[in-house]
């Protein structure tokens, strides 16, 4: 009787992990959405089309002519409109402001997807022993997430039509994270124990992929928010040269490693070479461990020959939107890989 009861708890403590792990991963669907919204709502610039923000009552677009009048007369005080848009229509302007508002919206239903399920999953005794704080800890930063994203508008509401290329880089690397820390918590309910690894210079050099790959996504944010993608569309060359003029032309030289956007394009090229020789050693050790980290390893190698694909491609063609979005969900597909690999190289079983 106690070894069938044993067993009973056994197997509903495991049906839990699965019940929690599914809708963990379609948290991760939909934040990898969100993402790839985020992209497109930046390439093709909208996200300064809603200019207050109203957590509960912006949920519905306008509706009428008057409302969608009283929008665009309060976008019509903004910079981007006085500076850029100034000549812009009312009907282009429905164009641009239904992806910012598209993009709200998303995470809003972000927050209630994640909210309400969590609380039934508490109130039913579901969640596994161990994951209510790391779920809690997920709330605070999705909500943290929302006001970054405000306070990355407000920066361009202010004297220039653009936002602040740092508090694009802060917005953008939480979203990775969250992401990143969701699917990690994912991998942990589905597959507790790590895996054992022969060669131990494998699991050094997959942790230096791992930090290199953060500073590159880091820097993509960096790109973005410069727009430094739209200068020396050329590759492999940046104009007719290697390194290009202009690299150090910033006093003190530590700021063009942040603000020069040619630095900027640079130091993100050669993230990539080095991402790639990382990847390529990994592969090089990695065929002699066990399957599941020589898989792992075959993974990480095709996003990031892809992601480098899709980046050239997109440079070569002056960063349409298409290919802009298709990059950044490629970095998302990379940073994906790389967390799956170093959740085998674990030390300790999850709980």
């Amino acid at each position: 009787m106690l070894e069938g009861l044993k067993t009973m708890v056994f197997q509903t403590q495991n049906h839990n992990r699965w019940i929690v792990a599914y809708w963990l991963m379609f948290m991760v669907a939909i934040v990898f959405a969100m993402i790839v919204v985020g992209g497109a709502t930046r390439l093709t610039e909208s996200g300064l089309s809603m200019v207050d923000w109203r957590p509960v009552t912006g949920i519905l677009p306008p509706i009428t002519a008057n409302d969608w009048q009283v929008e665009f007369s309060k976008y019509q005080t903004s910079p981007e409109y006085k500076i850029k848009n100034f000549d812009m229509t009312i009907s282009e302007f429905k164009g641009i402001f239904y992806w910012e508002w598209g993009h709200r919206l998303l995470g809003r239903l972000i927050g209630v997807f994640f909210l309400a399920p969590m609380i039934w999953f508490w109130a039913r005794g579901q969640i596994p022993v161990g994951y209510k704080k790391r779920l809690f800890v997920l709330l605070i930063l999705g909500g943290g997430q929302g006001f970054l994203g405000w306070y990355m508008v407000m920066s361009g509401l202010v004297n220039e039509p653009a936002v602040s290329h740092y508090r694009l880089t802060a917005h953008l690397s939480l979203a990775l994270f969250i992401l990143g820390a969701l699917f990690w918590t994912v991998l942990d309910l589905l597959n507790p124990k790590p895996v054992r690894i022969k060669n131990k210079y494998f699991k050094m050099l997959a942790h230096v992929l791992m930090f290199a790959l953060v500073l590159q996504l880091v820097m993509g944010g960096l790109v973005a928010g410069l727009k430094a993608g739209h200068i020396f569309n050329t590759w492999p060359l940046m104009g007719e040269h290697f390194v290009p003029s202009g690299v150090f032309d910033m006093v003190p030289i530590w700021r063009n490693f942040f603000d020069n956007a040619i630095a900027v394009q640079f130091d993100h090229r050669i993230g990539a070479y080095l991402l790639l020789l990382l990847t390529l050693g990994l592969l090089g050790l990695g065929w002699r461990e066990n399957r599941q980290i020589w898989y792992a390893s075959i993974l990480v190698a095709l996003t990031m020959a892809l992601q480098i694909v899709l980046g050239i491609v997109m440079l070569l063609h002056y960063v349409p939107v298409n290919w802009g979005v298709a990059h950044q969900a490629g970095g998302v597909l990379v940073l994906m890989a790389v967390v799956s690999l170093m959740h085998l190289l674990r030390k300790a079983e999850a709980l």
